[in-house]
């Protein structure tokens, strides 16, 4: 075998690897990943409807310093939300997020600092006082009885 041919081989062959081992192939959870939005300086994930999207959406959420979840305890299971208002408003009172959830989980990339989180569903609101420090991530669960 020439020089060239097992150059040319051993391209193929680490191609192949590459594409065949599971570092190589994209991970299924960041594809499913809902888009991104830009809305009011913030950098938002929302969404979460199915698995596979709820998979992702929890695979990436570290990287971001707001998670808020929606559900509904009810029994035999608790059912994830969406359709959820969410208003977040800074320690001065100005609004700086005002977004309906399409789905279960909002992830936002939030400046260091206080605010008030309230998120309504069929009319009931519920507020949290949430304090972010910086490069820290905190996670927010929202429930509401059946």
């Amino acid at each position: 075998m020439t020089t060239k041919t097992s150059a040319i081989a051993a391209i193929a062959a680490a191609s192949w690897l590459a594409l065949a081992s599971p570092a190589g192939a994209a991970r299924p959870s960041e594809s499913n990943l809902p888009a991104a939005h830009k809305l009011g300086g913030n950098n938002l994930h929302l969404g979460g409807v199915g698995q596979s999207e709820a998979d992702a959406i929890k695979h990436v959420a570290k990287y971001y310093s707001l998670e808020l979840e929606f559900l509904r305890r009810a029994r035999p299971k608790d059912e994830y939300l969406s359709d959820v208002k969410v208003r977040i408003k800074d320690v001065g009172g100005k609004m700086v997020l005002n977004v309906t959830s399409d789905g279960p989980f909002l992830l936002a990339k939030m400046p260091a600092g206080k605010y008030t989180v309230s998120a309504e569903h069929n009319g009931r609101i519920e507020n949290r006082e949430v304090q972010i420090a910086a490069r820290e991530h905190r996670r927010v669960v929202f429930e509401w009885q059946s």
